[in-house]
């Protein structure tokens, strides 16, 4: 492992510990959640989802505790530097306007000793796919995580949560097409497990 990623580590860890501390619900999202429930570590950012009635006030909180938040042109998420490692904080969530219940549905785990709410399998690959389109199709981005979390995630969920996007409705064919997830319509024993939890 590599400086930058010991960096990012500590970053997540210092952000994480930043949250639980405002008492405002959050989750780790993006990559880094997809790699705690088992997929590739990234290796650009962290992210943490916070409901969008509540960034405003993440942002001060965060701020007092010493670390540098900085405002971004676009109006869905703010980003927090602490030793030159960067995380973003969003309060838009990928292919769902509802961020309460996607909060609702994160569940505790231990992520580098640090106990924290993370995002269900299915919300990750729910916003993965919800992003992909015309100017973004980065489909190696996507098909790792897939293919690691296919036994954790309600693909029925999915399809539903990305039907009108023709890029994500490829990307599924795809994935059936390499025996990656069962063809839609046909549920599989993952797919029950997933619903079960």
């Amino acid at each position: 492992m590599g400086d930058e990623q010991a960096g990012l580590r500590e970053a997540l860890k210092r952000v994480a510990t930043a949250l639980k501390e405002t008492g405002v619900p959050f989750a780790l999202a993006g990559g880094y959640a997809a790699w705690v429930r088992g997929g590739p570590e990234p290796d650009h950012d962290a992210d943490f989802l916070v409901a969008p009635d509540h960034a405003d006030r993440v942002a001060g909180l965060l701020g007092e505790q010493g670390l540098q938040i900085v405002q971004p042109p676009e109006d869905w998420l703010f980003k927090v530097f602490t030793d030159d490692a960067m995380v973003d904080v969003f309060f838009r969530a990928a292919g769902t306007g509802d961020v309460p219940a996607v909060l609702d549905r994160a569940t505790e785990v231990e992520v580098l000793s640090v106990w924290m709410p993370v995002l269900s399998a299915t919300d990750i690959l729910l916003g993965k796919l919800a992003v992909l389109g015309e100017r973004y199709c980065d489909l190696g981005a996507v098909l790792p995580s897939a293919r690691a979390l296919r036994e954790q995630v309600d693909w029925d969920v999915v399809r539903a949560g990305v039907e009108g996007n023709p890029y994500a409705g490829v990307t599924l064919d795809l994935l059936e097409r390499l025996d990656v997830i069962a063809p839609a319509g046909r549920r599989s024993d993952a797919g029950d497990a997933a619903r079960a939890r």
